[in-house]
């Protein structure tokens, strides 16, 4: 039972299931944006928030079955490759002494012995002499092609979990034409941020710029959900959106003036007496026929008739007032005009050890050579005796039929042979 156990935990078979069952569940972890608070999957996906929270599919490759998944692929891998190491410096070790044992497979003339061996000298065919047997092989690495590529998997695994498990993660928000200052001196700045394109649909899309302590710069470059900018160890994702008031203050004895940002209640005065409480800033509102309005709460995209609630405070006295983008109000000589609302992103910052991602790009290389072993250095060797040839190797087809076609001439049947 162990051993069966152990033949399947290291078969194809195996290694191709969990392959599937990775793929499957990277697709929900690609679709659906990772990593919100359950209320953004509420609000965003109706329908679906129950079973998209309750699968974990908010965070799938953080999930318990998809690690397990990886560790039993690493488990897989590490029995396919390096367990299997021995056989393999083994069986490359006695390939020739193994072919040797082999019988004349075609039979040729003793010119045609002659062309053969000169054939394999000028190609360069490394020569063993077993008795009267001569046996000439080539490419040998081919021999260790399965096994660098197996390794190469691996190694491919373990640092691409390094890659999605060790990176540093940081959320900020950054409101338009401001810009974010990192521990290493990286700025990254957001141009412009849109919820809704030219058409009225919801798209959440930044524009960024990162700017490395060296002076790279990635240039403006758009993110949106599931589209993340990528360069010099950083990730940036377009992670969440919101939208905040906006306000001019101007000073009417000095005419000095400035601009602020409404994202939490605040007080705004010059003397700390006279001035505005912001309180909130709703999306919308429904005058009905009396002239009454109710407030809109919440909204999914952009402030279509934004409204402000304040409390105007002059001398002590506290009073309730709505204000619409384009009012101003004027209270102890100081006048504030409401702008239209500032809509600014989520940003989820992501910054990746650079040594994990040289080894992740050493481990692609790695199985590109291995690739190469397999495709392009087959193990080739021909048993070679007077009377004739065999061809041996891992896949002896394509050498036998070439040889075939050089030594037409020169074969011969066995009865003829005296």
């Amino acid at each position: 039972m162990q051993k069966k156990l152990m033949k399947f935990l290291r078969s194809m078979t195996f290694g191709m299931i969990l392959l599937g069952l990775i793929l499957l569940c990277s697709f929900p972890g690609s679709v659906i944006a990772q990593g919100n608070t359950p209320d953004w999957y509420v609000q965003t996906y109706p329908d679906w928030h129950g079973i998209i929270l309750k699968l974990g599919l908010d965070d799938v490759f953080g999930s318990w079955y998809f690690i397990t998944l990886l560790a039993l692929l690493c488990v897989n891998l590490t029995l396919c490759s390096l367990i299997r190491i021995r056989n393999v410096a083994k069986a490359s070790k006695n390939a020739s002494a193994a072919a040797a044992e082999r019988k004349t497979k075609v039979f040729l003339t003793a010119e045609g012995t002659a062309r053969l061996r000169q054939l394999l000298e000028e190609r360069h065919y490394k020569k063993e002499v077993f008795g009267e047997t001569t046996v000439y092989s080539k490419n040998a690495i081919g021999w260790y092609g399965s096994f660098v590529t197996h390794l190469a998997i691996l190694l491919t695994v373990l640092f691409g979990a390094a890659a999605l498990y060790l990176p540093k993660v940081t959320d900020q928000t950054c409101f338009p034409g401001e810009s974010l200052v990192m521990e290493d001196g990286t700025a990254i700045a957001v141009e412009s941020f849109r919820i809704e394109n030219a058409e009225g649909k919801l798209d959440y899309a930044s524009m960024i710029d990162i700017r490395l302590p060296d002076g790279r710069t990635s240039g403006q470059k758009r993110i949106s959900v599931n589209y993340p900018l990528s360069f010099g160890g950083y990730k940036v994702y377009q992670q969440t959106y919101g939208t905040a008031g906006a306000v001019t203050v101007r000073n009417t004895q000095t005419g000095g003036e400035d601009r602020f940002i409404l994202n939490e209640m605040c007080f705004l005065s010059l003397d700390s007496i006279n001035g505005i409480w912001f309180e909130a800033l709703y999306p919308g509102y429904i005058r009905d026929e009396s002239g009454n309005f109710t407030l809109i709460t919440q909204t999914s995209g952009s402030y279509e008739d934004p409204v402000y609630q304040v409390l105007l405070a002059s001398e002590g006295v506290y009073t309730p007032v709505m204000v619409f983008p384009g009012e101003t109000l004027s209270v102890g000589g100081v006048e504030f005009t409401f702008e239209d609302p500032v809509e600014y992103p989520g940003l989820r910052i992501k910054r990746t050890p650079e040594a994990v991602n040289a080894l992740l790009f050493a481990a692609f290389g790695l199985m590109i050579l291995g690739l190469w072993f397999c495709f392009f250095q087959t193990p080739a060797i021909v048993v070679l005796r007077d009377e004739g040839y065999t061809v041996a190797g891992p896949k002896p087809q394509g050498l036998e039929l070439e040889l075939s076609a050089l030594l037409e001439s020169d074969i011969r049947n066995e009865e003829t042979l005296c």
